[in-house]
């Protein structure tokens, strides 16, 4: 048995791949300066095949886990386009007179031993995001072909030296059991990733192996303790095979509840909906028992493209949705880029702080146009079904009564081509702006709903960026004025008799479940796979716990407080 690092849980047992290492040994090969024009342009041409590659696999990842987690490839564009990156290539191509693919291996080099001397174990990960991008780079100027994979059918453990996010993106999820690999830590995008397909990884294992693992080894990976075990005997594996059938059963059963009303103790209906950003998204929301689509994130059918999408493409995906969803309702978020969402053929400025930038409705009532269009689409849309329009980083009433100004003349519009649309389709606003917390009861006057959007509520209030490892342990959705603004927001809304709903990270977390019962609130919207676990949590419920529950909660004082209390009693229905 070898102790490594659980990443990503799950027991897997099978024969193992052992993935060849991706190394290049390249002569010092330099060329003559009458072709460094010639060498330049094999270089942007490399950079750009890299960079579509790269957005297709994106594409294809976020079609899977959605696009949080395919934002990781926003990251390794990123480096593509980094002028320290590519300016250190270009002068040794120009200085040095080395080709191009030289260049870039050194620059490789030289970015990795940087990263790797860091005493910091986050920015030691990020060099293999800069193996991984230059790598491809690399493969390109060569003309190297990609590491096959086994070509057989048979299901089998991958084992590497290191894993990259490229690489594992590539990998046929059917086939691939677990994963163990030598180096790498839980933060690193492989390990973010192989969490979010569900396949079992075991790290660090580099200096613990008597004898290397060879391809057709037997093993046995344990992703939640850490452990695999090689060639393992009779007993090991009829222990573990009973463990992983366990887990199997238990999701067969979860399966089950797709179609079971998600009802506590005490006769209290929740509505756990999806948010969504593609069809294939909805699809699978809708076969694990979603009760509609709380968030359309409509900014995706915007990406990936080399022109703004005219409305009647925009109309056949709302309506196709409507449909499908009908008679629950969707909620159609308007576009929403900008901070970390960019688009290729609409330059956004610069800005010191894109997340409190030039976003989302502030780009909408800047470009009427653009936002009328996408108004007009989703209007037609809701002929077809159950759909509300809600508005994102709202911070005023101004920009509410702005927005619903454009949405007034799309439909006079519309009336006047005699095209059907709900005349009453109902508006909302996402509260994810403190702003928006402190003013929800006059808010609440000119709305029909609120959608409470926890990932940036939290970033805001605690002046966190949740993507950044140096502090991303102070973002902590259980801190006191978290649990103060929820409730400010939920009873503003209830004063004025509108409806309130979830739709950020923690409407789908098993530990505030007990909060938004307590709350009031029976409409949480979450990652499509975590709808059938918070339905499993919500049958064991009872309200009257959950708003006795409430008092000790807000009578917390730390963060570590509320987490226990919660831990506790989410332990104690289990």
């Amino acid at each position: 048995m070898i102790q490594g690092i659980g990443a990503s849980s799950g027991i897997a047992i099978g024969k193992a791949f052992v993935l060849p290492t991706w190394e290049w040994d390249l002569p010092d090969q330099r060329i003559d300066s009458i072709d460094l024009a010639k060498e330049f342009e094999r270089l942007y041409e490399g950079v750009r095949t890299s960079k579509n590659e790269i957005e297709f696999l994106k594409n294809e990842f976020r079609e899977v886990v959605g696009p949080d987690q395919s934002s990781i490839f926003d990251a390794h564009i990123a480096i593509l386009e980094d002028p320290v990156f590519m300016s250190e290539i270009q002068a040794i191509i120009e200085r040095q007179y080395k080709a191009a693919e030289v260049a870039v291996k050194e620059a490789i080099d030289h970015f990795v031993k940087m990263f790797d001397l860091l005493d910091d174990e986050y920015m030691k990960e990020r060099a293999l995001d800069i193996k991984d991008v230059g790598n491809r780079l690399l493969k390109h100027l060569l003309g190297a072909p990609e590491i096959t994979l086994p070509s057989d059918t048979n299901p089998y453990l991958l084992v590497a030296k290191e894993l990259s996010p490229s690489q594992l993106a590539n990998l046929n999820q059917n086939y691939v059991l677990g994963i163990a690999t030598l180096q790498g830590g839980r933060t690193s995008h492989s390990a973010i990733m192989a969490r979010a397909l569900g396949i079992p990884f075991v790290l660090g294992l580099e200096g613990k192996l008597d004898d290397p693992i060879q391809t057709g080894d037997m093993l046995v990976v344990d992703g939640g303790e850490g452990t695999v075990y090689v060639n393992p005997d009779e007993e090991i594996l009829q222990r573990y095979t009973q463990i992983r059938d366990e887990q199997m059963e238990k999701k067969n059963r979860l399966r089950q509840l797709a179609s079971v009303p998600a009802v506590t103790l005490d006769g209290i209906e929740m509505r756990l909906a999806a948010n969504i950003s593609s069809l294939k998204e909805l699809n699978v929301a809708l076969s694990n028992g979603a009760s509609g689509v709380g968030l359309f994130r409509t900014e995706f059918l915007y990406m990936d493209r080399q022109h703004f999408p005219e409305e009647e493409e925009q109309f056949d995906v709302y309506r196709e949705v409507a449909e499908k969803v009908s008679p629950n309702t969707v909620v159609i978020r308007t576009l929403d880029i900008g901070g970390d969402k960019h688009l290729d053929y609409f330059a956004l400025p610069e800005e010191d702080n894109p997340f409190l930038g030039y976003r989302a409705i502030r780009i909408c009532l800047d470009r009427k146009g653009l936002f009328k269009t996408q108004l007009r689409a989703i209007l037609r849309a809701s002929h077809f079904g159950n759909v509300k329009i809600m508005y994102p980083m709202i911070s005023s009433l101004d920009e509410v009564r702005e927005a619903n100004g454009v949405l007034e003349e799309a439909k006079r519009e519309l009336d006047e081509e005699g095209i059907p649309y709900n005349s009453h389709i109902q508006i909302g606003i996402m509260v994810e702006v403190p702003a928006a917390v402190m003013i929800a009861d006059l808010l609440a006057e000119e709305v029909d709903f609120f959608s409470i959007g926890t990932n940036d509520l939290v970033q805001y209030v605690l002046a966190v960026d949740r993507m950044n490892e140096k502090i991303a342990h102070m973002y902590n959705p259980f801190h006191p004025s978290i649990l103060r603004m929820l409730k400010m927001t939920v009873d503003a809304a209830k004063a004025k008799g509108i409806t309130v709903s979830v739709c950020g990270e923690l409407a789908g977390d098993e530990r505030a479940l007990a909060l938004w019962v307590a709350l009031g609130v029976h409409d949480l919207s979450m990652s499509a796979h975590s709808i059938l676990h918070l339905k499993s949590r919500v049958l064991e419920m009872c309200e009257m716990e959950c708003v006795e529950l409430k008092d000790r909660l807000f009578s917390c004082r730390t963060n570590r407080e509320i987490e226990q209390l919660l831990n506790d009693f989410t332990r104690n229905k289990s």
